[in-house]
């Protein structure tokens, strides 16, 4: 794996609008000042071995997750993830029907020279999905044509809206975002994952998050048309519906209206998941050790809360190294795992977003920023396999 500059495409920013990537927050270098989010004035090269081992390290980690989700399903450790008591039983009933899943994304430590590492799994509201998917894959078409990328995330979730068709309850699903979103980044993800549907021969619908009503004599979710709502594919974290004022509703009303990501994937989006795996499977080489609440054994480690977002809340402590970020996340508890820090190319820090759908991997996003927290300032850049 290397980091490797080149020329920008003449007006890139007008190409890369039109593939629909025009949500703007400006990712920042270590100077300080604005850098593109997307900056394709530099890229990754992975040797096609290594893309084959970090898929299957991948494919690995899923399992392994999967697993943690059941156990902590059989054993009842809702508490350690800092849920509420009444939402346990029904993740239990969600895994237990086999709520269908889409998409997900790890997120890995990995430089070339050892295993990935795990950093942890956004498994309810991956972003940066249509740079991965679709932005990048022109960009390598068009200045590295006789190159590959690892990049089946369009057909793959076509393929998987195929596969999970039998299991909702009707060929229609409603799209949904978060207008209170400043950027513009949920509206365009959840738009793309409704082409993917539609492509997919089902019926789609889009609507804000808040648009969706209740309707307390069907006592059913409608949408801005008095129309049912069979399923809803949501880009608004769990742990932020329960807290609102239809979250009963929505958990309670299950499987009648069903949502993606489903339920039990409360338990893999939280943090708390990190010392679960640690706990299942010690010394694991995908795996950096991770303790619940509390640092263990270790005396450098990365404090981060169960249900942080965008590298918010997180304290480093480590000799020299020692970092803290503001945020409003940490009452619901925080996991402590080992110190690795990302692996330094040119002075900025790489983070692997590593795609699942269904049950396969099927791409590779990376992040990079200058810092030791992969935050809202990371620029995403492409990656390239070169031609062997």
């Amino acid at each position: 794996m290397r980091r490797e500059t080149g020329t920008p495409r003449p007006d890139w920013e007008r190409t890369i609008a039109g593939q629909g990537l025009v949500f703007g927050t400006p990712a920042r270098y270590a100077s300080g000042k604005a850098r593109p989010y997307w900056d394709e004035s530099v890229h990754y090269v992975l040797p096609m071995d290594e893309v084959l081992s970090l898929e299957a390290d991948v494919e690995l980690l899923h399992s392994m997750c999967l697993e943690a989700v059941d156990h902590v399903v059989l054993t009842e450790r809702y508490a350690e993830f800092g849920l509420p008591e009444w939402v346990g039983p029904h993740i239990a009933e969600s895994w237990r029907r086999r709520d269908p899943h889409v998409y997900g994304r790890f997120d890995l430590r990995y430089d070339g020279r050892g295993p990935a590492k795990l950093l942890e799994y956004n498994a309810d509201t991956p972003t940066s999905l249509l740079e991965a998917a679709v932005v990048q894959w022109h960009w390598k078409t068009t200045v590295h044509p006789d190159d590959d990328q690892w990049n089946s995330l369009h057909e793959q979730l076509v393929e998987r809206w195929s596969a999970v068709a039998g299991q909702l309850p009707a060929n229609e699903l409603h799209f949904t975002w978060s207008g209170a979103d400043p950027t513009g980044e949920d509206h365009l993800t959840t738009s793309y994952l409704q082409e993917t549907a539609a492509e997919a021969g089902l019926d789609t619908v889009g609507l804000a998050i808040e648009e969706i009503g209740w309707d307390p004599l069907l006592t059913r979710f409608v949408d801005l048309e008095q129309a049912p709502m069979n399923t809803v594919v949501k880009l608004y974290p769990w742990e932020w519906v329960i807290d609102e004022e239809f979250g009963r509703h929505a958990v309670e009303s299950l499987p009648q209206t069903l949502w993606l990501e489903p339920l039990w994937k409360m338990l893999l989006s939280n943090k708390a998941l990190l010392g679960i795996l640690w706990e299942n499977y010690p010394g694991h080489p995908n795996l950096l050790p991770a303790f619940n609440d509390q640092p263990g054994l270790l005396t450098e480690y990365v404090r981060k809360p169960k249900l942080g977002r965008e590298g918010s809340n997180v304290d480093i402590v480590a000799p020299g190294y020692e970092t803290a970020t503001g945020g409003v996340y940490g009452s619901e508890g925080y996991v402590y795992q080992a110190f690795d820090p990302l692996p330094e190319f040119d002075g900025y820090r790489p983070a692997l977003g590593a795609w699942i759908v269904g049950d396969s991997a099927a791409g590779l996003g990376i992040r990079e920023t200058a810092g030791l927290v992969t935050d809202d300032g990371a620029a995403f850049v492409p990656h390239r396999i070169p031609e062997s």
